[in-house]
């Protein structure tokens, strides 16, 4: 579903070229729950940003669904942006001045997708979230988990390829981190969602299937999972011991 080869990526700092990404690949399978993980610095928002081209990347391939995106142009980009993938982001990214409703709603009114159509769908993917009750109240009027929950249903109007979440759970707490968590899970599970999340919480990504872990801009290792999720977690934590930080060097 979603392949990167040989991905490069430099910043230029004066006279100082700084390479963040460093020849990476990797692929993420159709349905996948896949996370990445590394050091501050390690490069992994940049990977992020370059795979959804917000960012351009001097070397390498990005594919979704067999199509290169690395030479298209803004506009089909952004057709892109709207129709094969959705997005989460840390701070959630709702519009104030739109109810829970509107905002679920969006990536279909900006596609121009029929409103009976787009109102149904929105209230069915409401109802596999649970959050069915909060449909007229305004961002503000809501928790931090609901605003996540109501992000991950707005990523899935559009029945995208991929789903890109950056730092998902990164500003809620523990029972929060695991409502958005259920969330993705529940995409999977029953709308057939991959999902590709970067994240430096290691209980977050114990629930995926695999995990990239980058460190200097490379890919350091992948684990997948294969028992439990408490022993996968354990593994996490040892491959973070590894490489020389805990969970806080991880944001």
């Amino acid at each position: 579903m979603l392949k990167v080869r040989h991905l490069s990526k430099n910043y230029v700092s004066g006279t100082q070229i700084i390479r963040v990404l460093k020849d990476v690949s990797l692929e993420v399978k159709k349905g996948e729950f896949v996370a990445v993980m590394g050091p501050s610095g390690s490069g992994k928002t940049t990977l992020l940003n370059c795979i959804s081209c917000f960012i351009p990347h001097e070397e390498g391939e990005i594919l979704l669904a067999g199509q290169d995106l690395s030479g298209l142009q803004e506009t089909k980009l952004a057709k892109v942006r709207n129709r094969q993938m959705g997005f989460v982001f840390q701070d959630f990214m709702l519009l104030d001045g739109l109810t829970v409703f509107e905002n679920i709603c969006l990536p279909q009114i900006i596609a121009r997708r029929p409103v009976a159509q787009m109102e149904e769908k929105a209230k069915n993917i409401c109802r596999l979230f649970g959050i069915e009750k909060i449909l007229n109240q305004y961002p503000a009027e809501i928790s931090g988990g609901e605003k996540q929950r109501t992000a991950v249903a707005r990523a899935l109007m559009n029945q995208p390829y991929v789903i890109l979440a950056d730092e998902p759970t990164g500003n809620l707490d523990s029972k929060s981190c695991k409502t958005v968590i259920d969330a993705f899970l529940q995409a999977k599970e029953e709308m057939g969602a991959t999902i590709f999340m970067v994240t430096h919480d290691s209980f977050a990504a114990s629930f995926c299937d695999r995990v990239i872990v980058l460190k200097d801009g490379q890919i350091y290792g992948e684990l997948t999972r294969k028992g439990t999720r408490r022993a996968f977690m354990d593994e996490l934590l040892d491959t973070i011991r590894t490489l020389g930080g805990d969970d806080h060097d991880y944001a």
